[in-house]
């Protein structure tokens, strides 16, 4: 069997545009899964999705770009991994046709002033605790929606704030893409996969065990009957905190809306568990969805 063939590189955005507008003209679709590199089984399994939905005549094009305003200070900017070459050979594994790795300049010019705000979805959760985050997100999003132009674009659902983010943002501003979750891509013992996992020690990483525990214990509770928010998100609270060395957060939110709700409006709504917490020197985030995810 050949090889698989290494994908196209461009570091130009206007490079990129041209390639993606290229073949649009061509009739073909357009798939597109950002990330920012250090790429694992997860960023694979969104690219092989990307494939699978724009065919073998498609375009799959992946950016990678460790994008500087989704980062707070004190954050992991500086020391996140970047392994450009490595992660071209597993774009290549997965298919993908052309990567996108800017420079910060191209992407931020020295005069830029535009920021993209999505409201009330950003204000709960990780919006409380990196705040400025999701703007850095949709920001760098909708600039590489307009160079690619995708007919799909894919996200992993271990991001689930940030997914339900970025949809929202593509309906207001009537972008022609469609946003697309997948679910997340878990370790053997559940935890889910994320290119900050590498950070822990084996000793964090077995403490890391309590995040999908403590997300299976939920669901437990779900599926014997319990309904109130409060009563499962005690429960996931308990399990985190037996390992983790901080709980910033363990919610049930409307899986949609990400709004706060009761006992009542639970029981006729999809609810959502998102938790984050800090072992060691990182922080994880994952969620669980109960009942059937909306649309």
């Amino acid at each position: 069997m050949a090889p698989p063939t290494e994908p196209r590189l461009v570091t130009d955005p206007e490079a990129l545009r041209d390639a993606c507008a290229r073949a649009r003209q061509a009739g073909q679709r357009v798939g597109f899964v950002p990330t920012m590199g250090a790429l694992h089984e997860g960023h694979l399994t969104l690219m092989r999705e990307a494939r699978a939905r724009v065919g073998d005549g498609g375009l799959v094009a992946v950016s990678i770009f460790v994008n500087p305003t989704q980062f707070a200070a004190g954050e992991d900017l500086a020391r996140y991994p970047r392994e450009l070459d490595a992660d071209l050979a597993r774009c290549a594994s997965a298919g993908v046709d052309l990567v996108f790795a800017p420079t910060v300049d191209a992407m931020y010019p020295a005069d830029d002033a535009t920021r993209v705000h999505v409201g009330g979805l950003t204000e709960a959760l990780d919006g409380i605790f990196r705040p400025g985050h999701f703007d850095g997100v949709t920001t760098i999003v909708a600039r590489l929606f307009a160079l690619v132009g995708p007919s799909v674009a894919i996200f992993g659902r271990k991001d689930y704030q940030q997914w339900r983010v970025v949809t929202r943002m593509a309906r207001d501003l009537f972008l022609p893409v469609e946003v697309v979750g997948v679910a997340t891509v878990r370790e053997a013992d559940g935890l889910a996969r994320s290119s900050r996992n590498r950070y822990l020690t084996p000793e964090a990483r077995e403490r890391a065990g309590c995040v999908p525990a403590a997300l299976r214990a939920a669901d437990a509770l779900w599926r014997a009957g319990e309904r109130d928010p409060r009563r499962l998100e005690a429960v996931a609270h308990a399990a985190l905190s037996r390992a983790s060395d901080t709980v910033e957060y363990a919610e049930v939110r409307d899986a949609e809306s990400l709004g706060p709700l009761t006992r009542e409006s639970a029981s006729l709504r999809p609810m959502v568990l998102a938790v984050a917490v800090r072992i060691g020197t990182t922080r994880l985030i994952d969620n669980h969805v109960f009942g059937d995810l909306p649309p």
